[in-house]
């Protein structure tokens, strides 16, 4: 089942700030980066944004000579390769991943580094580069997402370290249907407040 969440700029904002939703792959080391999964730009004060997270993933690859896989629907549990058939590289299930919360896909070319990526609603969620040969990625996500005010974002793209630093405001949809996401805070000159993000208006599945 699909969440659906409505994003609700009440805040003072006077900058039109943007604000980026990510997820963060806890299957790895913190050094990893994160993806601006959605973007959300021009939401004017009493603006609203809806949008769904669904609870459905989906795997793609790509190889060292620029193909890229379709995309296959995933879940946790499943270990995907990405191997060479007779037709070239192919992305296919191979069978159950050896933590069942986790994603994996396992690099079984016999040269040539692959990336893996992750997609949720058709848009990049999150991606692990150069898996070499006999390597595996995982990815493993909590259901929440991380939500904060950031520039020069754009979404399906990778962030750098700052940014994701700056944001701090993790929500959980454990549980959830329906919920508002809403921004509070900000204002003109140096005395603004700060942002703030809260669930209201709750449904619960």
């Amino acid at each position: 089942m699909d969440i659906k969440l409505n994003f609700i700029n009440n805040s003072n904002d006077t900058n039109n700030s943007s604000v980026v939703i990510f997820q963060k792959n806890v299957a790895t080391n913190f050094d990893e980066t994160a993806v601006a999964w959605k973007a959300i730009e021009n939401c004017g004060v009493g603006d609203n944004h809806p949008f769904t997270y669904p609870l459905s993933s989906h795997v793609s690859a790509s190889d060292s000579w620029g193909n890229y896989t379709p995309k296959l629907a995933a879940q946790n549990g499943n270990l995907f390769h990405v191997a060479l058939s007779s037709s070239g590289t192919q992305l296919s299930l191979a069978g159950d991943a050896t933590n069942q919360a986790q994603i994996h896909v396992a690099n079984e070319l016999p040269k040539g580094a692959v990336n893996a990526s992750i997609y949720k609603d058709g848009t990049l969620l999150a991606t692990h580069t150069s898996i070499a040969p006999g390597q595996k990625a995982a990815f493993e996500f909590k259901p929440t997402i991380w939500i904060g005010v950031a520039s020069q974002v754009v979404q399906g793209q990778v962030m750098n370290s700052a940014i994701i630093s700056n944001v701090n405001t993790e929500l959980s949809l454990l549980g959830i249907a329906e919920a508002d996401i809403i921004m509070t805070g900000g204002g003109p000159g140096g005395n603004s407040a700060a942002f703030v993000f809260h669930l209201e208006n709750i449904v619960f599945a």
